[in-house]
């Protein structure tokens, strides 16, 4: 990867309009490194000043540690103007272009697919990941990249996720890992917050996936309205080759209309025949999930499909995921292969005693219309179980939750455990407060336990008949946000095995 001079970075910034000044070192020296953090700097870092609560101690700290230059949209006065510095309009607008300049625009040597939508995107993200390492498996390629809410893979680094979509640095970074290693496809969840705050620009996706909206993350620190909202995540299409839109959406013809920017679209639905891909004949037998997918292009085809991660609702994903496929040349064998071994940490993980008396069921759904799907799919496939739910909302953030899981939560569950859920900066006792004024009036017993562990071992050593439990939002999490740290904690999956072990040990 070659280094570029910051007069290069100038003149970038200049094409794009968003130079308001450059004062560069009277001896030019190469760029090494690139970042926002002033924990993490490298030799010759250009450094980015950005976010609401970015200090000028921070750039002085960062100036004493050797970086080489700076790039702000403020003034800071008690900074030498004689520093080599850029000055912009706006940040977040400039850091796209720093970073496709820095990482050499990587993302134009990989087939990249984003995948946006208020539910499932990342169970498809690893439905299309698996898919493609089938096939790469079969070539004696390396496996696929992937960026997801749960976790990141890029030849390089392996790590669990915390944010969606990272910051646009981290994710160019990315992308050149995954180059320098050999890689060929990415595979990535786009958020509502990662297009409106420009993380997303200057990339664009050979597919991009729309599975559906519904009311999600509507507070004063997010979006504002649900019109943001939605508007925010239709920014997908902008930057797409090739849409992938789900007929069964609310919305759907305002979905379809902004997809049209794109080259061409392809429709999925299980309700509506006349959709490009149409799955039918769905039917849960044994541990597999079965059904048929009419292809009405080309050739076209009806095949038979299954999988094996829980979840009748995972059609649609299963969907979305085969449409990307046939757009990228995949062969049915890998498809259906890649379908079928398709696994995701933490979602919709399944732990059965021997008895069979307790079903565990642990799942990162923390939105209205996953615990809809979540819930109606589990009363569907257990009939004869009862229900606990065992959920949490975060601090700070989706407030409109607090009050939308509970609706859901009431109808379906026997009784309702209030836990912790990366509360943050807001106090457990106010958030979980919130949750019980929704739920108090429906009648159904709840109880507030703040630690997940014994919120899960509570409900666990109540059970009299047979019960699934619902043990949602952080999967297989292992740490929780309190204050404005992320602590250690045992992963949701790691407490259900240790209690149900417990548990059998005692038949």
């Amino acid at each position: 990867m070659r280094k570029h001079q910051l007069r290069e970075f100038a003149r970038a910034l200049q094409e794009r309009g968003l130079l308001l000044e450059a004062v560069l070192p009277s001896e030019e020296r190469e760029i090494g490194y690139l970042s926002y953090d002033s924990r993490d700097l490298g030799e010759d870092t250009l450094f980015v000043c950005k976010g609401a609560a970015f200090k000028e101690e921070y750039l002085q700290q960062v100036l004493e540690a050797g970086a080489a230059a700076y790039v702000s949209e403020t003034v800071y006065p008690n900074v030498d103007p004689a520093v080599p510095h850029l000055m912009v309009t706006d940040i977040r607008k400039a850091m796209p272009v720093l970073a496709g300049l820095f990482y050499e625009e990587a993302w134009k040597q990989l087939n990249l697919v984003g995948i946006t939508g208020t539910k499932g995107k990342s169970t498809t993200t690893y439905y299309v990941k698996y898919i493609l390492d089938s096939w790469m498996e079969a070539k004696g390629q390396p496996k696929t990249g992937v960026i997801s809410s749960i976790d990141t893979y890029d030849g390089v680094i392996f790590k669990e996720s915390h944010l969606t979509t990272p910051e646009v640095m981290d994710l160019q970074r990315h992308f050149r890992n995954a180059v320098d290693s050999g890689i060929g496809y990415m595979t990535m969840e786009v958020s509502s917050q990662g297009l409106k705050y420009d993380r997303v620009d200057d990339i664009v996706f050979d597919v991009g996936i729309f599975l559906n909206i519904s009311e999600d993350h509507i507070s004063p620190i997010e979006h504002p309205t649900m019109e943001d909202y939605f508007q925010s995540k239709l920014k997908i299409f902008r930057s797409t080759k090739h849409a992938v839109v789900n007929l069964d959406s609310d919305r759907a013809e305002e979905i379809v209309a902004a997809a049209s920017a794109a080259e061409d679209v392809l429709t999925f639905s299980q309700t509506k025949p006349e959709a490009d891909l149409y799955g039918y004949d769905v039917q849960k037998t044994g541990d597999e999930i079965r059904f048929r997918v009419r292809y009405q292009q080309g050739a076209g085809f009806d095949e038979p499909f299954a999988l094996t991660m829980p979840g009748l609702f995972n059609v649609e994903n299963a969907l979305a995921a085969i449409g990307t496929a046939l757009i990228l040349g995949v062969p049915m064998e890998h498809i259906k292969k890649g379908l079928y071994e398709a696994r995701s940490s933490g979602r919709m993980e399944v732990y059965t005693s021997k008895d069979r008396r307790i079903i565990a069921i642990v799942d990162y759904a923390h939105n209205r219309l996953s615990f809809e799907k979540l819930f109606g799919s589990t009363k569907e496939e257990y009939p004869d179980y009862k229900i606990v739910s065992i959920y949490g909302c975060p601090g700070s953030k989706a407030q409109l939750r607090r009050r939308d899981l509970a609706e859901v939560a009431v109808q379906f569950a026997s009784k309702i455990f209030v836990t912790s859920e990366d509360s943050g900066t807001e106090p457990f006792e106010q958030i979980a407060e919130e949750i019980a004024a929704h739920i108090r009036p429906s009648g159904c017993p709840y109880a507030v336990i703040e630690e997940r562990e014994e919120a899960i071992r509570t409900a666990f050593s109540e059970m009299t008949e047979p019960t699934v439990f619902l043990i949602t939002g952080k999967g297989n999490e292992t740490r929780q946000k309190i204050g404005r740290n992320y602590v250690p904690c045992l992963s949701d999956v790691e407490i259900t095995k240790k209690y149900l072990a417990l548990y059998n040990e005692m038949l």
